[in-house]
């Protein structure tokens, strides 16, 4: 499980990443998306920044602050959660993927931390 946990933490963690860089440079692809289901531009440094919170979050959790971990996994599942509210709202369904795919990852990543964490009897640090 361990082994599990930390392969898709990584790429959640990646992924998060990867994705604050294109919010913050203001990617092409990022302003389409946004303008499409009607968010400000002003919002985008703010999302990415949660986004890359998330990611040093889960970054912590492996690094042994489970209950950061978790925490920041959390926030992910409740961010993309909202994005796709927002796809969904927008009418932008041609592109949902994307989130749901985000979501995806922060789901799995908090699942296995939390039975990761749950064998250890407590979310301190192990």
């Amino acid at each position: 499980m361990s082994i599990t946990y930390a392969i898709v933490t990584v790429i959640t963690i990646l992924a998060n990443a990867g994705i604050a860089v294109a919010d913050f440079r203001r990617a092409g692809f990022v302003v389409a998306n946004s303008t499409e289901v009607g968010l400000p531009q002003t919002w985008l440094p703010w999302l990415a920044a949660l986004k890359a919170a998330g990611a040093a979050g889960l970054l912590l959790g492996l690094l042994g602050v489970p209950v950061i971990g978790v925490a920041a996994a959390t926030g992910l599942v409740l961010f993309f959660v909202g994005a796709i509210a927002a796809h969904i709202r927008a009418r932008a369904h041609h592109n949902i993927l994307f989130p749901t795919g985000y979501l995806g990852l922060a789901v799995a990543s908090l699942a296995l931390a939390v039975v990761r964490y749950q064998a250890t009897g407590s979310l301190s640090t192990p």
